[in-house]
């Protein structure tokens, strides 16, 4: 079959790659119906994230189930399934607590921008949709399986109740899904900072009230002139660097709350300002796994569609193209059919 690689910065290829087979007995083999490129896959695409060698990439996906491994229970041949980014038993005392990105026995799923893809660990990992779903439904349920999942995330970490004013640094496709799932969790103001006339639209169809333009010190000032000097009461922090953290926890009232999804790059925290801030940090790789059913339910009953955040659709064998649309900006995220 061909996958992507990449061989190093903005270097993608669409090449011949081993098919995958079965290799353990709680191994699936999925027939991709959809993958994309992540915001995230962009870090290595730009050499900021270094690569030893050439890099099979991608780790959003959904599809049919061809071939389990003898020990697979929980999804059989036919079944439309969607997982996590990282593959987990679902059963140790890590997943119990909800943290299955943090499995005892996690393995990353990286080879998703292909036509097959296999699944480790397919009984804690995968979730198969009521049935196999329309052609409609599909760029949505892709969505749950990171995106959606990660937005999701940020706002249960940064404590979203009914109500609450929320802040969202980032204009992402995590950032306008986190807009969404404050919305879905009950927020009453959503204030979404971005620069990009595109973005904007979408966020205020996501549930955005306000939206702020302005970045660093003047992004932190209008945030407090919104809310009456005092800041919101959860910021997801949706992008990973050191002015985004930063700009979340000054917007940040005392008491409040940060989840941050961002992947951080060059994030260094000064303890007395922290320390002085006030503030609840939580985050680090959303565990989407615990999120699946949920998620899965509210786009199968048309409740939300997160596959919105999807502004460009390509072949596969186009994916380098995804990449470049994404680089500068002229997408949100890219959607790829094999």
């Amino acid at each position: 079959m061909k996958g992507t690689v990449l061989y190093g910065p903005r270097d993608v290829r669409f090449e011949e790659r081993p098919e995958p087979r079965i290799e353990k007995p709680t191994d699936a083999i999925i027939r991709i119906s959809a993958a994309c490129v992540c915001g995230s896959d962009l870090w290595p695409y730009r050499g900021i994230q270094k690569i030893a060698k050439p890099t099979p990439m991608g780790h959003e996906y959904c599809g049919i189930v061809e071939e389990v491994g003898s020990e697979v229970k929980s999804v059989k041949p036919g079944q439309f399934v969607i997982g996590s980014f990282f593959a987990s038993d679902n059963i140790c005392p890590h997943c119990h607590a909800g943290y299955q990105t943090s499995c005892q026995r996690r393995e990353f799923v990286s080879t998703a921008q292909a036509s097959i893809l296999r699944v480790p660990l397919a009984d804690g990992t995968l979730v198969a949709t009521p049935d196999v779903p329309s052609e409609d439904l599909i760029p949505s349920l892709l969505a749950v399986s990171d995106v959606f999942g990660t937005g999701w995330f940020a706002a249960v970490a940064a404590n979203v109740k009914p109500g609450a004013t929320v802040v969202v640094v980032g204009d992402g496709a995590v950032g306008l899904l986190g807009g969404l799932s404050a919305k879905q969790m009950g927020a009453e103001r959503i204030i979404a900072m971005s620069r990009h006339e595109s973005r904007q639209r979408l966020a205020s169809e996501f549930g955005a009230t306000d939206i702020v333009t302005e970045r660093g010190e003047g992004g932190v000032a209008r945030i407090k002139e919104l809310t009456g000097g005092l800041g919101a009461d959860s910021v997801l922090e949706c992008v990973g660097t050191q002015e985004s953290m930063m700009q979340a926890i000054l917007s940040t009232r005392p008491g409040g709350s940060i989840g941050y999804v961002g992947v951080p790059h060059g994030v260094e925290l000064e303890g007395e300002k922290v320390f002085f801030a006030h503030v609840h940090l939580h985050g680090g790789p959303a565990p989407v796994r615990r999120f699946l059913p949920e998620l899965i339910d509210l786009v199968w009953k048309r409740k939300v569609n997160p596959g919105r955040v999807f502004d460009l659709v390509l072949p596969l064998d186009q994916v380098a193209e995804g990449y470049r649309a994404m680089d500068e900006r002229r997408a949100i995220k890219a959607l790829l059919r094999p």
